[in-house]
């Protein structure tokens, strides 16, 4: 890896060399604080729609606001790679990617990240033409938590597990530098990351992929719901947080009252 800004090869390149330990952020000191540590790739994610926005789920998130939150995260000017979340239905036309796409490289992002494989070839292509990298997205995918009535394990039967391979190295094909595998059965995720040569990056999905994503606020607990299974050790530093509000208003509650 380069010992400057990180680039969308630099992402590739680790495959098989060092796993990518990659977060969300969602403003500039997050941005900045990830980038100080050393992640590697930080991605705005539309989870800020439930863990900042305080929506049911992703599919309320609106292009406006991604791009309010990409602007935020690209001040911090990260020598981390920044990408970011297409938002849901902001992308079912290649027209549509294109537009979509742009707009977040505009607001400072320098990849964007799509959910689904072959279903959405058209537009990863036509994103990859008009000259911006592409971060994929297998597996559970949250913007469609709606139809599947929540969020389950993917890759557990046999056509499931064929199909998640098909998308996995149709992406790697069309030219997509790495690909996130959500809730992905841990036997499926690793034959998914040994039959491409881009990298993935799990989240849930097993030990075995190329690297691994988080929720920041998840890692952190500070989330304002339940933190998922597959953190497996949560700072809870949201329970820290508000007992130091709490000594606070405590504290002041405590003096006497000016008369």
């Amino acid at each position: 890896m380069s010992a400057g800004k990180i680039t969308v090869e630099d992402i590739r390149r680790m495959k098989g060399r060092q796993r990518i330990a990659s977060l969300t952020a969602y403003d500039f000191p997050m941005t900045k604080l990830l980038d100080a540590a050393g992640i590697p790739l930080i991605l705005v994610g539309d989870s800020l729609g439930m863990v900042v926005l305080g929506y049911a789920d992703t599919t309320a998130v609106t292009l406006a606001e991604m791009e309010h939150h990409v602007r935020a995260a690209a001040r911090a000017k990260p020598q981390a790679l920044l990408a970011a979340d297409m938002p849901y239905r902001s992308y079912e036309t290649p027209e549509a990617a294109v537009a979509t796409a742009r707009r977040l490289v505009a607001a400072g992002a320098e990849a964007v990240k799509a959910e689904g494989g072959r279903a959405i070839l058209a537009q990863v292509r036509a994103i990859l033409a008009a000259g911006i990298p592409f971060l994929g997205h297998l597996g559970m995918l949250p913007q469609h938590v709606l139809e599947e009535k929540g969020y389950h394990v993917k890759g557990k039967t046999d056509a499931d597990r064929n199909g998640l391979v098909a998308d996995a190295e149709a992406l790697a094909e069309a030219g997509a530098f790495a690909i996130v595998l959500e809730l992905v059965a841990a036997e499926t995720a690793r034959e998914m990351t040994g039959r491409i040569a881009i990298p993935t990056i799990g989240i849930g999905a097993g030990p075995d992929c190329d690297g691994e994503i988080l929720v920041v606020t998840d890692l952190l607990g500070t989330s304002p719901g339940d933190i998922p299974r597959h953190v497996k050790r949560s700072w809870r530093l949201g329970e820290q947080m508000r007992a130091a509000v709490v000594e606070w208003r405590e504290n002041v509650e405590g003096r006497p009252a000016s008369r």
